[in-house]
């Protein structure tokens, strides 16, 4: 076995890899005389606590590998396996087939007998390991990979076939190692095959880590930047994909997992160079492995090119988005903090300009320009943020694949929606604004107006400005800015109007109570948009991390109340100040707690009697989580007790997590529960084969589970 040093970029450390690269014999061969031995004193000293972390091949750990037959006997045409079993040594890991990264997964080159052939390595599920670099898929202690050998149609019975292999492979910890290793396999022909009994439970076991394929169909897109894996999988859970490609990076990689139904969408980066800053070659199919509540193999499927969104026809479609949002503009001037400055500001402009009313009319259409910049300048930003969110080519609904964007637009409706309802207000001196603009002088002072009044309106705009969005954000950039052009309009249109003809101002209904009932009751579509959001945010999070967002919203809503009762022009400076620092206190606590949570590593299979029984029989350990939705206590438990380290010793011992969830009359459970002594939950019990099962504490900690899986 011939090992050859390299650094572990999951593991970079840039002042090592500046230091040792250079710090080789080789390079200071040149050096003679006093002069190269200073040299050669300097890079020792330099290097030193370098090469502490490092094991070079003198004393460098070695992986025990062994590549064994699953038959002891052959027969002609009949296919049989083998396995490369690499014992690594503790701490180190070798690599899947896509590393993630620049690092080698194995590989065997073949030297076979006339007729034989073999096939593809058949990979395992790997790990995910996060390093500085990004994400590794790793295999750590003594991964098993399958190949089958075809033997040829004819073979003469009673002679002997040797199989020969040279197999590389890859390990990592702080440095990397190259190793290689040769084999020769010899066995038997005979006229039927005969299996090694030894070899049996090794070759039981690989297969049962082998990712089935995938039942449901796959389909894949790109238009040239994120790829989007559509799937129809019945699966319970999945948490990510794993890509064979290089040029794909996972899906917990910035990319996204959202689920319709059986319909899966999964948004994977593309990855354009390596930790060398080489560019990598990008291909045009995608396949991999789906983690989640049972490893799943997605075999290759093409990535069709999906061109932009097409732009909707100038007919009824489009038509129909522009008479929307011009009819929103319009609603506007019904909004509270609208409708009383429409005749004010009209009078001001007779008032300015006398008696001349092709003056007034300019004031009017020089007000609506104003309108119109200042929704060119909100459509702007609007669409900066679409095109950095992914672009108009993967439309709307992909946005909200996003969990930060659906947490963004669910607290921006909620907030709203408690603005409309009363609890607090946004711009409250907004209905003075005309008697104030009344004062501003000339054409200038009339476009002022027109900008001012569109961020007055906006606050109050939430419930057309939001459908608006919805409707607009897929089009191309064109109509985009041409249908926010349409609502600019429609908001402008009543001051344009009257302008012209001011006499009509005489015929607006006053302002009144009623104008408050309606504002009142543009809230409840709001809120039934952040309810629909919050359902579409549970999908993305998990039902069981809801609670914190529930109650994080809960937050959000007190601090709106406390800056609604206690913000105010008539209090005291200090209780305002007090109000503004709780308020504000209280929200960031509210969103701090409403944030997505991390991936979690740890899959959990639906608990059932079989299953547990299928895997003691592995001779693997069970932990069951006995848990609801409505137990607070659980829900604690999941937050708190499986730390990343928990999670990582679970793996190393193999240990399968099944979760028995009662959040629903559940007579097994109940009846596992009675086994168990127990009827109330939380219930966390640790079956080892052979053993009693062990019951841990109801408040569970990190600490007690690692007192209990150290020792497996």
């Amino acid at each position: 076995m011939l090992p050859t040093l390299f650094l572990d970029f999951s593991a970079f450390q840039p002042s090592v890899f500046i230091t040792c690269v250079f710090a080789t014999g080789r390079n200071l061969r040149f050096v003679s005389g006093m002069i190269g031995r200073m040299a050669l004193v300097w890079f020792a000293a330099l290097c030193l606590p370098a090469l502490a972390q490092f094991e070079f091949a003198a004393n460098a750990p070695a992986t025990k590998a062994a590549l064994v037959s699953e038959l002891k006997t052959l027969e002609a045409g009949k296919p049989f396996s083998v396995a490369l079993r690499l014992e690594h040594p503790p701490g180190w890991h070798s690599y899947y087939r896509n590393s993630g990264g620049i690092e080698e997964g194995p590989s065997i080159r073949w030297s076979l007998p006339d007729g034989f052939s073999a096939g593809p390595i058949q990979w395992p599920a790997p790990t995910v390991k996060d390093g500085l670099l990004g994400k590794s898929f790793i295999y750590e202690g003594s991964p098993v990979f399958l190949v089958e050998i075809q033997t040829p149609p004819k073979l003469e019975p009673g002679t002997k076939v040797a199989l020969k292999a040279d197999a590389a492979w890859q390990i990592c910890d702080k440095s990397c190692i190259n190793e290689t290793q040769s084999f020769t396999l010899t066995l038997g022909v005979g006229s039927k095959a005969e299996t090694e009994p030894s070899q049996a439970p090794l070759f039981a076991e690989a297969r049962a880590k082998l990712p089935q394929k995938i039942s449901g169909t796959s389909q894949a897109s790109s238009d040239g930047g994120d790829i989007v894996l559509r799937l129809q999988s019945d699966a319970a859970a999945i948490t990510d994909f794993i890509p064979d490609q290089a040029f794909i990076r996972s899906a917990r990689d910035g990319g996204s997992i959202t689920r319709d139904g059986n319909a899966w969408t999964i948004r994977l980066p593309r990855a354009e160079k390596n930790a060398l800053d080489q560019a990598i070659p990008q291909g045009n199919e995608i396949s991999g492995i789906l983690l989640g509540s049972q490893a799943l193999r997605v075999d290759a499927t093409p990535i069709e090119s999906s061109a932009a969104s097409p732009a909707p026809k100038t007919g009824t479609s489009f038509l129909a988005i522009l008479g929307g949002m011009f009819l929103g503009g319009l609603i506007l001037n019904l909004m509270p903090c609208v409708f009383p400055v429409i005749g004010l500001k009209i009078m001001g402009f007779v008032q300015q300009a006398g008696a001349d009313r092709r003056k007034v009319a300019l004031h009017g259409m020089t007000f609506a320009l104003g309108v119109l910049l200042s929704f060119g300048v909100l459509s702007g930003i609007l669409f900066v943020a679409r095109e950095a969110a992914g672009g108009s080519s993967i439309g709307w609904g992909y946005q909200l694949q996003n969990p930060w964007v659906v947490l963004g637009l669910m607290l921006l409706m909620f907030i709203l929606a408690l603005n409309l309802f009363g609890v607090f207000e946004i711009g409250t001196g907004a209905t003075s604004l005309g008697g104030s603009l009344q004062s501003k002088q000339g054409i200038a002072g009339s476009l002022f107006s027109g900008v001012l009044a569109t961020l007055v309106a906006t606050p109050c705009s939430a419930p057309f400005l939001g459908t608006a969005i919805g409707a607009a954000i897929g089009l191309p950039a064109t109509q985009f800015f041409t249908a926010f052009a349409a609502m600019a309009i429609g908001l402008a249109l009543p001051y344009l109007v009257l302008s012209i003809f001011p006499n009509l101002v005489n015929f607006l209904p006053r302002p009144g109570a009623w104008m408050e009932s309606f504002k009142q009751a543009m809230s409840f579509p709001l809120f039934a948009t952040a309810g629909y959001l919050l359902w579409v945010y549970a999908g993305q999070i998990g039902l069981e991390n809801l609670l914190l967002p529930i109650i994080g919203l809960t937050m959000v809503a007190i601090a709106a109340w406390i800056h609604g009762r206690w913000n105010l022009p008539h209090k005291s400076r200090g209780c305002r100040t007090v109000a503004v620092i709780s308020a504000t206190g209280i929200a960031i606590a509210g969103i701090w707690l409403a944030h997505p949570p991390k991936p979690h590593d740890l899959t959990w299979e639906p608990w059932s009697e079989s299953r547990v029984t299928e895997l003691l029989a592995e001779q693997r350990p069970v932990y069951i989580d006995f848990t609801a939705q409505w137990c607070a206590t659980c829900q604690v438990n999941k937050k708190r007790a499986y730390t990343k380290e928990v999670v990582a010793l679970m793996k190393q011992k193999r240990v399968a997590t099944l979760k028995a969830d009662k959040t629903n009359p559940n007579p097994a459970i109940e009846a596992a529960l009675r086994k168990l002594g127990r009827s109330a939950i939380p219930v966390n019990v640790l079956i080892v084969p052979g053993k009693e099962p062990v019951i841990l504490p109801e408040l569970l900690s990190p600490e007690d589970l690692l007192k209990l899986l150290k020792p497996l």
